[in-house]
C-alpha cells in the first residue's frame, strides 16, 4: 500500500467511526484506557502536531521539534465536554493538507532531517509515514473497543 492509499483509508475508516452513537463512543479497549470518543480527539490532536512538523521541517529546516504529552492535551483540552464534530472536522481539513504535501513532497524532499526531542534524528518521510501508521495503530485500538461491545 502506497502512503496516499495509506492516508486516505486510515482516514475514510477514522472518518466513519466520528458518526458512533454514545455507546460505541464510550467502549475502552480495555481497562483504564481511553474511551473510543478519547482516541478521536487525540488522532485530531496528533493530526495536527504531525501536519505542524511537516510544515516547520519544510518551512523552517532542520531543527528541534518537542514531543506532545497527549494525557496532559486530553485534560488541558478537556475531552469530556470538547465536541466530537470539532475535532472531526480538524482531523478532515488538516488531513486533507498533509495528503497534498506528501503528493508534493514525500519524494521530492522527503530526505530533509529534524530532530524529534526524545527520538532524535528523522527525516520527513518517515514523519509523514508515521501520520498513517499512527492512525492505524489507533484504529486497532478502536477495533478493539468495539469488539467488546455486546449486543444491545
Amino acid at each position: 500500500m502506497t502512503l496516499l492509499e495509506a492516508l486516505d483509508q486510515t482516514r475514510d475508516e477514522t472518518l466513519r467511526h466520528f458518526d458512533l452513537g454514545d455507546r460505541a463512543l464510550a467502549a475502552r479497549y480495555g481497562p483504564g484506557k481511553w474511551p473510543v470518543r478519547f482516541i478521536l480527539h487525540h488522532l485530531a490532536d496528533a493530526e495536527c502536531v504531525m501536519a505542524e512538523r511537516i510544515r516547520r521541517v519544510l518551512g523552517e529546516g532542520r531543527q528541534v521539534l518537542r514531543v506532545f504529552d497527549q494525557d496532559a492535551w486530553a485534560q488541558g483540552l478537556d475531552y469530556v465536554a470538547m465536541p466530537l464534530a470539532l475535532s472531526r472536522d480538524i482531523y478532515r481539513s488538516t488531513r486533507a493538507g498533509t495528503r497534498y504535501l506528501a503528493t508534493v513532497h514525500y519524494e521530492k524532499h522527503g530526505h530533509l532531517e529534524w530532530v524529534h526531542s526524545e527520538t532524535g534524528v528523522r527525516t520527513l518521510k518517515d514523519e509523514f509515514d508515521k501520520v498513517a501508521s499512527h492512525n492505524e495503530h489507533h484504529l486497532g485500538q478502536i477495533r478493539a473497543a468495539l469488539g467488546q461491545l455486546t449486543p444491545g
